[in-house]
């Protein structure tokens, strides 16, 4: 467990002094991965569309003084590169109650619908999430959960909590924990657009209650065995490669002899880590650098066959096939769409 018990009574929780002001939940939705990527407040993150139609992205966000919980929707499978604020942690439940859907992997491991992730901050972590997604998130600040754990009579085991990945909890804990996240982010809450309210104080302490008696219930996943991080390694090593060399047409005999495995090991390191090929790899990270490069547009005389040939795609008319196969419109159409 990641709880331990103090031997003396601690006084009854009181929740940290709060911001003045009203809070509201935000709602906002997208049509482009990348985009969707950049709506979640003080995030770092980057998103690659791994399946083809067009993307569609909802969030629904509620930020209290030391605590950020919110519900993510995602149309197609994406692969992600996450990265919350430091001093922080983040829990993710996934929101489908199905235990038959297929499950996000966190950095290459597989989840579980009786597990939960977690991240610290300023920590880079990669998820992987399939079609038809929906996933909580709460980042709780690391002394607010410390404090409240401590008035519980509870310490926390940091040093398991930071190293893990994939926490088992009960089956209990983890539907009271969801049920008190999709209240707070339901649009009949009192913390509604239509209704805020001035003080967060009892949301922020059922949340804190929620996490903590998920922790107390909790088991480290195993440990990530020497073989599963030599896998993590390659795939790792293999996507520097690709992106150190994004103009160039890299196949996977390329790659294999530049990461020195066979070609089964790649695939197999591949099909482990991301639930891909790397074949299928090659093609989506070189399409989404190119759609986030035409949708950039950080040169007014860019062209599309400008930005193909930068992402090594010298085939142009099978760039635009796959391209409009992959996000559900034409690169020209992307380029019209550029932010400014």
């Amino acid at each position: 467990m990641l709880l331990t018990s103090d031997s003396q009574p601690k006084a009854e929780v009181q929740a940290a002094p709060l911001r003045n002001g009203a809070h509201q939940i935000r709602t906002v939705e997208a049509h482009d991965a990348d985009d969707h990527a950049r709506n979640l407040t003080a995030w770092e993150q980057s998103y690659d569309q791994i399946t083809p139609g067009q993307f569609h992205g909802m969030l629904a966000e509620l930020q209290m003084p030391q605590m950020q919980v919110f519900l993510e929707q995602t149309s197609q499978a994406v692969r992600q590169s996450c990265c919350v604020w430091p001093d922080a942690f983040w829990f993710g439940l996934q929101g489908h109650a199905d235990s038959g859907r297929v499950n996000g992997r966190i950095n290459g491991r597989l989840g579980d619908a009786g597990a939960i992730m977690v991240r610290p901050g300023n920590c880079e972590f990669e998820l992987v999430t399939p079609v038809d997604y929906a996933i909580y998130g709460i980042v709780i600040q690391r002394n607010a959960l410390l404090c409240v754990a401590d008035q519980m009579g509870c310490r926390i085991d940091w040093l398991r909590l930071a190293s893990a990945e994939v926490l088992h909890v009960t089956e209990p804990a983890k539907t009271a924990c969801l049920q008190t996240l999709a209240y707070l982010l339901s649009e009949d809450d009192v913390c509604s657009e239509r209704n805020p309210v001035a003080s967060l104080e009892l949301p922020q302490q059922a949340v804190m209650m929620a996490m903590l008696s998920m922790l107390d219930t909790s088991e480290v996943d195993r440990a990530v065995s020497n073989s599963f991080m030599r896998r993590q390694r390659i795939v790792a090593q293999a996507r520097d490669y690709v992106l150190a060399h994004r103009d160039q047409v890299i196949t996977v005999p390329e790659l294999c002899e530049r990461l020195h495995v066979s070609r089964r090991t790649l695939q197999y390191c591949f099909e482990d880590v991301l639930g891909i090929s790397p074949i299928q790899y090659l093609r989506i990270i070189r399409l989404n650098g190119a759609r986030r490069h035409l949708r950039e547009g950080l040169s007014g005389s860019l062209t599309v066959r400008d930005v193909a040939a930068d992402w090594g795609f010298w085939h142009f008319s099978q760039f635009s096939s796959d391209y409009r196969k992959l996000f559900g419109q034409s690169p020209s159409e992307s380029l019209r769409q550029r932010t400014h």
